[in-house]
């Protein structure tokens, strides 16, 4: 938890920073990208305090109305930053590139000038556009790599102590959201800086001012699909999904080898938090065991299974006749 929180501190510092260099880009410049990667940031800032939320909130400890924890609200307020603060600012970025797209009509231009909340914003004479989005642009680039870099580390840890075979297969499985929402946010916002430079560039080369109001609607459009793919990771988690089968499997297979077990006839495993699991199993054990004899097993399964299994937080062992 506390490598999720410093990875989401150290990317809340980075996008705030690179909000502010951008918006003063985009006043400077009236490039269409710049201000569409200024949307991207804030989107990327406001995501940051939701995560630090909750982390804070499901560190809570159970109560009466939450018996299990509030370990769920970090899906929650995961799913909350993808489908608000992603979806709108990808909306917002995708509209504002496809409109000066259109209304331009991928024509030859200078300087240019652009619309924010119905003001027009015109770029200086005396300014020269490209220097200062290279060096904005730049500039978030190295901020937002620090914060990449964190965020990779810390899903590396994840992928070396689960034995997965990439990011793939964490992405699927890691019940971390909060690292997860950092790493896909910042490998986004690499692709929206590269994207706008690239922009940028062709227009400084061609004087094709399409190039520019191209790469704004393509950031859009990947931030929306960032939005819908961490949604539909978040979903599966918020809903109460199990472990992995094979680590089901293998808790499973602990119970089932267990001394005096017949028989396991029902297993099951969910998650209610980060790393945090309930394991719940009906077991037949040998007739003619005391009911002494089986609390003993039980205790002792339970035991094994936390040991097997760090994210395990809570075992319910029901005996069956």
């Amino acid at each position: 938890m506390a490598s999720s929180k410093s990875v989401v501190l150290a990317a809340l510092v980075a996008n705030g920073a690179i909000a502010i260099l951008k918006f003063i880009g985009f006043l400077l410049t009236a490039s269409p990208s710049m201000l569409s990667e200024t949307y991207h940031s804030i989107s990327d800032t406001g995501n940051q305090v939701f995560l630090l939320i909750g982390i804070r909130y499901g560190k809570r400890e159970r109560d009466r109305r939450h018996p299990f924890g509030y370990g769920k609200a970090q899906f929650f307020y995961a799913f909350v930053v993808s489908m608000l603060l992603f979806g709108i600012a990808g909306w917002e970025s995708a509209k504002h590139g496809f409109s000066e797209l259109t209304a331009h009509g991928g024509g030859h231009g200078g300087s240019g000038s652009a619309e924010f909340l119905g003001i027009v914003i015109e770029s200086p004479a005396w300014i020269d556009p490209v220097t200062v989005n290279y060096v904005v642009l730049l500039g978030g680039i190295v901020f937002e790599s620090y914060a990449f870099k964190k965020a990779y580390a810390g899903m590396k840890l994840q992928i070396e102590e689960n034995d997965w075979s990439g990011f793939r297969e964490a992405f699927r499985k890691t019940s971390d959201v909060t690292t997860l929402t950092a790493l896909t946010e910042d490998a986004i916002a690499l692709g929206g800086l590269v994207l706008a430079l690239l922009g940028i560039f062709l227009t400084q080369q061609t004087g094709i001012q399409a190039f520019d109001q191209a790469a704004a609607l393509l950031i859009g459009i990947m931030l929306m699909g960032f939005a819908i793919a961490l949604a539909w990771e978040n979903k599966r988690l918020i809903l109460g999904e199990s472990l992995p089968l094979e680590d089901e499997r293998e808790l499973r297979g602990i119970v089932a080898g267990w001394e005096d077990v017949d028989e396991v006839v029902d297993f099951r495993t969910v998650y209610f938090g980060p790393e945090r699991v309930v394991v719940s199993a009906d077991v037949a054990f040998r007739p003619g065991l005391e009911g002494a004899e089986i609390d003993e097993h039980i205790t002792a399964i339970e035991d094994a299974i936390m040991d097997a299994n760090d994210g395990v937080r809570k075992v319910y062992i029901e005996p069956e006749v």
